[in-house]
């Protein structure tokens, strides 16, 4: 019997500064225009590199 796996990955879409004074905004309109496109993003923190990340998952086999 054969067996499939799905591994799921994210795709980094773009990077904002967590330091920016209007803190995760930017992002979140980002991802938010990205939604209006078709696209399911969505925003992370990214705590080594002090940075907000939109993110999209892909799927890989």
């Amino acid at each position: 019997m054969a067996t499939t796996t799905a591994h799921a990955t994210r795709t980094i879409l773009e990077r904002f500064p967590a330091g920016a004074p209007r803190g995760s905004w930017p992002a979140e309109e980002y991802a938010a225009a990205q939604h209006a496109q078709g696209t399911n993003a969505q925003v992370v923190m990214d705590l080594p590199s002090d940075q907000f990340l939109v993110v999209t998952d892909t799927t890989t086999q």
